[in-house]
């Protein structure tokens, strides 16, 4: 799918539903505030949120690491301006959001050459080509700096019944939590300088990792806006 014709898609999607994302979400978008809190940053380390929706997490990040380079992008050009009008009711003019497929992304959209923290909160599993997504995040990620992701697990310790009717629901938004995700990360680690650690939390409804590159490790910069 083309740049275009995924904006246009997610915005027919979220046009409506953005007025009351993040009331509704809180109930099941998981393991966001862990994620936040492990974070981290050291003084002067640059955030990047992949696909920042209604900006929700980029103002708990904001508020948490106030020192912090804080940048965030959706392709969805409705979610982008409830992103900034939200940014600007509470007075974070610091936070850069832009619109960007995840796909093809470059930190140089951002003025940088890398980040040394990435996050992905629950957008994998909006993507069909998420494998892309996670070569670019990882390729953006400076040495000594971590990729951050947590999603849909499998539900391994909750009941059948319950993750027919959660996958059923999540499919009428276009959310498919990936079953090949933990294989995909132990991949990706293996075939760059990156230690990678992951658990389930709550009994394997949301699925969270992190891959670190080590400091001085390499660093690809082969891809380019496109």
């Amino acid at each position: 799918m083309q740049t275009g014709d995924a904006a246009a898609a997610m915005n027919r999607i979220y046009r409506h539903q953005r007025y009351i994302y993040d009331l509704t979400r809180k109930y099941y978008l998981l393991g966001r505030d862990q994620l936040i809190a492990s974070l981290k940053p050291a003084a002067g380390d640059a955030i990047l949120e992949i696909g920042c929706g209604t900006g929700r997490n980029l103002i708990a990040v904001a508020r948490r690491y106030p020192a912090t380079p804080l940048s965030g992008f959706d392709i969805s050009t409705a979610m982008l301006e409830t992103a900034r009008h939200a940014l600007d009711r509470n007075g974070l003019p610091r936070v850069t959001v832009a619109q960007a497929d995840a796909t093809r992304f470059s930190p140089e959209q951002f003025g940088r050459k890398g980040f040394e923290r990435i996050y992905i909160s629950y957008t994998l599993s909006m993507i069909p080509d998420w494998q892309a997504v996670l070569e670019r995040a990882a390729a953006a990620v400076e040495p000594g700096g971590r990729l951050l992701i947590v999603d849909f697990g499998q539900q391994e310790g909750l009941p059948r019944w319950f993750k027919r009717a959660l996958f059923a629901w999540l499919a009428r938004f276009h959310v498919h939590p990936i079953a090949a995700l933990p294989a995909a990360l132990a991949n990706l680690a293996s075939r760059g300088d990156l230690q990678l650690r992951t658990r389930d939390l709550y009994r394997g409804y949301a699925f969270y990792a992190e891959l670190e590159r080590k400091p001085g490790g390499p660093i690809s910069r082969s891809h380019q806006v496109s």
